[in-house]
């Protein structure tokens, strides 16, 4: 039997394991089915245009996921960080912390109270509550409407559950809250990729796993895990959810899940932003970021939409126009753009509801990874590094 670990998936929890393992000596042979890895945070190639399949915002308190950006080598200057602020075309904008919900502009002077007593509130609680609930209820709890939910809650709760508010977990919104705003300093800064997602992490760490003597094998699928259960010493599948019917039936659980659309529009290239990333609040797009000041890709606009819709009704053509009118009406644009393209990722995460059943991450000698692993915390990419680093982290114990 080969010494090596197998991992099924270079998606980021399962290159995050295989990283941890490396950089402890331990031979790895990673398995990806795509082309190259990132799972489903990657580069893509559409019509000749080299995109993002999907446009992700980080925080400070993915401590993990940086932590190992440089264990692989990926350099300080790959991310745009910035003391938190959320702005909105329509003049809404937000600051970390109990002075930025003082000071926050567009907002009545009573709801800044109210705001303050909520986070006040949740203190008292240590960011907890039993038993759980939707967001949606917490909010209405604590008297949060108006400006504050539509402006500030209820985009962050979908921004990092990707589940609408009255389906989402309260307990692991509350868990969101108290690593970044709760915490406040580092730990709420807004932090934007200025690499595709498959250069920013997957591809330096690969190198760093080959350099250890590991194997990434792009472009391999694998259909029985029974074989690799044979051939090597232990097992991790991070993969995602809705795959472990095949590989692993007798775990699989039954997940419903989230969209995420991301829409390109290319513009002339002196369009640009007052600000990388900006919120709009009445239409279909929550947030539009500024991939020529991100990325260097000038005129080059990414709306995002998450979590379920009407919007999943529409053809591609359609939601590229309802972008481009949303953001010609907020005065963002001047002018139609050269191009557009849309990607769906339809399952792009489970729905975070409350007392959602996880499946165990270990047993008949194969170790699980993902996001949907992590029980308290959002399903993203810093739930899906922590996860390959427990399966990693669970491997070393048993050798």
């Amino acid at each position: 039997m080969d010494h090596r670990v197998a991992i099924v998936g270079a998606g980021y929890a399962g290159i995050a394991a295989a990283v941890s393992l490396a950089e402890r000596g331990v031979p790895v042979t990673v398995f990806e089915s795509g082309p190259v890895p990132g799972g489903r945070a990657r580069r893509v190639v559409s019509s000749g245009h080299e995109l993002d399949n999907g446009q992700h915002i980080f925080v400070g308190a993915y401590t993990v996921l940086f932590d190992l950006m440089r264990a692989v080598g990926v350099p300080a200057d790959a991310l745009l960080r910035v003391p938190l602020l959320i702005r909105y075309a329509d003049g809404f904008s937000f600051r970390a912390g109990l002075a930025g919900l003082l000071l926050a502009r567009g907002v009545p002077v009573a709801e800044k109270i109210h705001a303050l007593k909520f986070m006040a509130a949740l203190r008292s609680a240590q960011f907890r509550v039993e038993p759980d609930i939707t967001v949606k209820e917490l909010l209405d709890r604590h008297g949060q409407h108006g400006t504050m939910r539509h402006h500030l809650w209820a985009p962050l709760c979908v921004s990092a559950l990707n589940t609408p508010l009255d389906q989402a977990s309260a307990r692991v919104f509350l868990t969101a809250l108290r690593d970044t705003i709760g915490v406040g300093g580092a730990a709420s800064d807004l932090v934007l990729p200025r690499l595709d997602l498959s250069r920013l992490f997957p591809e330096p760490a690969a190198e760093f796993i080959r350099a250890r003597g590991g194997e990434v094998r792009c472009s391999t699928t694998v259909r029985d895990l029974n074989d690799l259960k044979n051939e090597y010493r232990k097992v991790i599948v991070a993969v995602g959810p809705h795959q472990l019917k095949t590989l692993l039936p007798e775990i699989a659980a039954d997940f419903t899940y989230q969209p995420i659309y991301t829409c390109y529009l290319q513009y002339p290239q002196g369009t640009r932003l007052e600000f990388p990333m900006l919120g709009l609040s009445e239409g279909l797009v929550q947030w539009v970021f500024d991939r020529g000041t991100l990325l260097g890709e000038k005129g080059r606009l990414a709306c995002v939409i998450s979590a379920q819709g009407d919007h999943q009704q529409m053809t591609q053509d359609e939601l590229a126009e309802r972008c481009h009118r949303e953001l010609a009406e907020a005065k963002l644009v001047a002018e139609k753009p050269l191009w557009t393209r849309v990607i769906g990722e339809k399952r792009a995460t489970i729905t975070c509801a409350p007392g959602l059943k996880r499946p165990e991450v270990q047993g008949n000698g194969v170790f699980l990874a993902g996001d949907y692993t992590e029980a308290e915390y959002p399903p993203t990419l810093e739930a899906a590094v922590r996860s390959g680093v427990r399966a990693a982290n669970l491997i070393r114990k048993e050798t």
